[in-house]
Parts: structure tokens; C-alpha cells; sequence
């Protein structure tokens, strides 16, 4: 494939996709278009080192801005695409530009869920973690003493819970649900996660929803809960997940169906048109998902451009996460879609342990937590597709390394 390249999408899938193929010797001309008004970075130390202060921006950039033309990348900032034209094979941006293409690349992301302004979602205080801005915005907000109310118990509201408490801030978080982690990892993930939390001092409160924000001159003060209590907030940050950005695909005719469905080459139902990352929706051992992750991100849009350069083979996702807590580090191998069975392994360290999980007496993923060993060696399995002997997971005193021979 040859002619210009439109990517949407300046996070980390689009830039991704732009260095392989330039890695590849493809040298196709290559516009990339981004909504935020900085270089392409990494978003997930936003929430980490950058709120702390521990990294500056510059840290975070992918590149310095001197390598996109050198490698004739044309950087479009600031811009926001309004329109796919597939028959005339343009976009059009919000300020009335166009842009043509022969191919074009949807690397658009997610967009983070927010409150209804019904229930006070539009107060001042409130705020979501996804962009830079986002990032600045909180910096001036977490000081010592504040009293935050996070709404969600997924990663995104534990990390900035872990950055809170750290930062000297009172911490509530709450969680619809009959538990953290509910939606993406076991009990016994989540039981552990929630006693390391209660140990920094953070207030976990499950089965427990937002009623309503309530404010002053507005600005957030108060937030009623579903259990009929009322508690004093100065700040709230929403995570109760993303939705991908997809309507630029739906509106120009495109199969969408929680994002934007795509083969295994990362083409979507136009073979001009690929797309990749959060916004994707891929086949995953015959099931329709989106992985949202940096390693997916990464490896389908680096698939895509060795197909776009002239190869042929398909992208087989080998999917792992991590999240930064505290001193804790849990690092995560395979996907536990549709698990049914769990095994929990102690770890050689005191508070280390695994998670291992089985559909239908098969391995498919692996939390560790502080257990970079039994990380490294569920991964190992799952990319060589070994199935591990449960009586040797279970026993600690086994080692893991047999199981790999």
C-alpha cells in the first residue's frame, strides 16, 4: 500500500503506528491529527509520577517534536476531525480543512465516562484522568487535608487513590458494586487490593452509589450517598470507566459495535480504513472486545503498519497490564474473560501472591501481585500455550521454572 496516510489520533496507537512504519522504511507521506495542543505522550504517568511531580512533561513525550520532521510526520494540533468523507476519501476538521487520504488510520482512544450535570456532574471540582489537561487541572487541587470522594473502584479510581493518599489527602472511595476490581478481576485480586488500600488509610465503601454532588457558588461540597449518608467533599474524580470514540465511524457508515469492529489486520469493514487501540474492537478467541491497554495499543498498531507496508501477517493479541499502587506493582498476563475457576499462589515475599485463571480447566491469565516470578512465568505459559499443573501452582514450595521445561 502506498499514498498519503491520515492517522486520527495522536496518542499512543497513532504514534506508534507512524514510527514502525517509518522503522519499516515505509516513507509514505503521514499526517497525524490530534485534539490537544502538545506532542503525542504517554498517558498512563499522568495519573502517577506526573500528578506527584515526580516527572516532567517532557519526560512523557513519546519524542522530542524535532523527530516529526525529520521523519516527515506532519503534526496537525489542536484540531478535531467533524467528518469522514469515505467516497472522497477525506476528513474534514472543525475549522473547515480538509485532508485526503489514500489510507486512513482511526487511533481515536476513549473517552472517560463523566456524571450528568443532573447530579451535579458539571460542578466545579469534579474531574476525570485522561489528558494532560486533566493532569494540570488536579495538581493545584490535591493538597495535603482536601477530602477526596473517588467514584469508581476499577484502576483508574485506585490509582488516584494510592497518588492521593500519598500526596496527604483524606480519601473515600466508592463502588457500586459488591466490590472493587468487580468487572476486570477476581475476589481474591480485589480482597487484596482493598486491605492494602485500608492499610494507607483510604475509606473503601462497596454497594455504595452516588445519589447526587452537591454544591455552593458552584462548586462541589457535599455528595449524597445511596445508603442515605451525606459526606463533605472539596474535590470528587470520576472513574467509572470509558467509552470508545467511535462516532466518527458510525457516522460515516462504518460497523461499529463498542468501537470500531475490526479484522485481524486491523482493517475495518473499508479497506482503506484501520483502526487500533481503545477504540478497536477485535476478535479475541472468537469473541468481540476491546483491550484497553498501552500493550495493545502498541502491538496492533504496529501490526497494522507492517501490513500497510506490505505484510500479510495477522495480529495475535498476547495481552498484559499492569497498575502502580503504593510500593505495590501488579502486573497482569493474559485476559480473564469468562473465567470460571481461580488458584491463589502466596508469593515468596510477605504480601506477594497470584491469582491464576481457568475457563473450562484452561490457563488464560495471571495476577501477581509483588510476584514479578510467577508474572514472568504465566506469561511464559500463556505465549507457549503450556497448561501449568494446578497441584504444583498451589504448592509454594514448587517451583515455578519446572513447569516451563
Amino acid at each position: 500500500m502506498t499514498g498519503r496516510l491520515v492517522i486520527v489520533g495522536a496518542g499512543q496507537a497513532g504514534f506508534a503506528l507512524a514510527a514502525k512504519l517509518r522503522a519499516l522504511k515505509d516513507m509514505r507521506p503521514i499526517t497525524m491529527i490530534g485534539a490537544e495542543d502538545v506532542i503525542p505522550y504517554q498517558r498512563p504517568p499522568l495519573s502517577k509520577k506526573y500528578l506527584l511531580g515526580e516527572s516532567s512533561f517532557d519526560r512523557l513525550t513519546f519524542r522530542p517534536e524535532a523527530w516529526y520532521a525529520e521523519n516527515q510526520v506532519e503534526l496537525r494540533l489542536s484540531s478535531y476531525v467533524e467528518e469522514i468523507d469515505r467516497q472522497n476519501k477525506s476528513v474534514r476538521m472543525q475549522d473547515g480543512s480538509v485532508a485526503e487520504y489514500d489510507t486512513l488510520a482511526l487511533a481515536m482512544g476513549a473517552t472517560p465516562r463523566t456524571l450528568p450535570a443532573t447530579i451535579g456532574g458539571d460542578l466545579q471540582g469534579v474531574f476525570t484522568v485522561r489528558a494532560k489537561r486533566d493532569a494540570d487541572l488536579l495538581v493545584d487541587e490535591m493538597r495535603p487535608g482536601r477530602r477526596l470522594l473517588i467514584i469508581g473502584g476499577g484502576y483508574i479510581g485506585l490509582e488516584a487513590a494510592a497518588v492521593a493518599r500519598h500526596l496527604g489527602l483524606d480519601v473515600t472511595l466508592i463502588e457500586m458494586a459488591d466490590r472493587i476490581l468487580q468487572r476486570v478481576a477476581s475476589r481474591e485480586t480485589a480482597d487484596a487490593m482493598r486491605a492494602i488500600h485500608q492499610q494507607h488509610g483510604v475509606t473503601i465503601r462497596e454497594n455504595t452509589g452516588l445519589q447526587r454532588l452537591v454544591g455552593e457558588d458552584g462548586k462541589v461540597t457535599a455528595a449524597e450517598l445511596s445508603d442515605g449518608t451525606t459526606i463533605t467533599v472539596d474535590l470528587v474524580i470520576v472513574g467509572i470507566g470509558v467509552a470508545s470514540n467511535d462516532r466518527l465511524a458510525q457516522d460515516c457508515g462504518l460497523d461499529v459495535g463498542n468501537g470500531i469492529i475490526v479484522d485481524e489486520f486491523a482493517r475495518t469493514s473499508d479497506p482503506a480504513i484501520f483502526a487500533m487501540g481503545d477504540c478497536a474492537s477485535l476478535l479475541w478467541k472468537g469473541k468481540r472486545v476491546r483491550l484497553e491497554s498501552v500493550q495493545n495499543a502498541v502491538d496492533q498498531a504496529e501490526a497494522a503498519a507492517a501490513v500497510m507496508a506490505g505484510g500479510s501477517a495477522p495480529y495475535e493479541p498476547k495481552p498484559w497490564f499492569w497498575s502502580d499502587q503504593y510500593d505495590v506493582k501488579l502486573q497482569i498476563a493474559g485476559f480473564n474473560y469468562g473465567y470460571d475457576e481461580t488458584l491463589v499462589r502466596p508469593g515468596a515475599r510477605e504480601g506477594s501472591l497470584s491469582v491464576w485463571y481457568f475457563a473450562q480447566g484452561r490457563f488464560i491469565a495471571v495476577d501477581a501481585i509483588n510476584d514479578a516470578k510467577a508474572y514472568v512465568s504465566g506469561k511464559k505459559m500463556l505465549e507457549s500455550g503450556i497448561e501449568p499443573d494446578k497441584a504444583v501452582l498451589a504448592d509454594p514450595s514448587q517451583d515455578l521454572k519446572q513447569l516451563l521445561a
